[in-house]
């Protein structure tokens, strides 16, 4: 019993130890500079997906900053107890993640709350979505995420997307067929399309870049 209360204390040190040694001293805090090298130290780009995965994890509440608690938060719940221990522990969640609808969905849905760094604020602007959109499902559904991009960069209605147009752009890669051939074909479910309205125009842009459009 002393034995693994000596180990658990142990490995709570060397977890608090990593975390001191990527924190501003002065704000207690793992800041955009001090996550820049812990990128660096773990080989992965700060713009990865598996970097927003680590943040997930971590329950992280504010972008580009982590506290001791959520830093322990993520070390318990990937299991390592070191810095060295943690592209391992990414590439893991990553295939996890992409291979379980419904931790997607959770993840997905907490890229979005990750990116409101304002008080009340509800949605993102189209800037920001487009990035954000490319890193999460840029990997899984790259011809949907650029046949919306086309769309969304031409259109006038949306300056800012909300939780629930973000949450649609998920349902929307999931469940449209691209068929890319002499003849390009959209299969699309039309009980989802009407029930968009910023969806349902794209119906008329498609016809335009010579898609045909197959309502299920």
């Amino acid at each position: 019993m002393k034995k693994v209360e000596l180990d658990m204390g142990r490995n709570a040190k060397r977890v608090d130890t990593a975390f001191n040694s990527y924190a501003n001293a002065s704000s207690g805090l793992i800041e955009p500079e001090g996550i820049e090298r812990l990128c660096s130290d773990i080989e992965v780009d700060h713009t990865d997906v598996r970097m927003l995965m680590l943040a997930w994890k971590m329950k992280a509440e504010k972008q580009g900053y982590f506290t001791l608690e959520e830093w322990q938060e993520g070390f318990k719940t990937l299991k390592i107890n070191k810095v060295n221990k943690l592209n391992n522990a990414l590439a893991e969640l990553e295939k996890t993640v992409k291979g379980e609808p419904s931790d997607f969905m959770d993840f997905f849905s907490y890229a979005f709350i990750y990116c409101l760094t304002e008080e009340k604020q509800k949605g993102i602007d189209l800037d920001m979505m487009w990035e954000l959109l490319n890193i999460v499902l840029g990997c899984q559904y790259p011809a949907q995420v650029e046949l919306f991009t086309q769309y969304l960069k031409i259109q006038s209605d949306y300056k800012v997307i909300s939780m629930d147009q973000w949450m649609g752009f998920y349902r929307f890669c999931d469940s449209i067929i691209l068929q890319r051939g002499r003849t390009k074909t959209i299969k699309w479910p039309w009980e989802f399309l009407s029930s968009f309205s910023f969806l349902a125009n794209m119906k008329s842009f498609l016809k335009v870049l010579t898609f045909e459009v197959v309502c299920l």
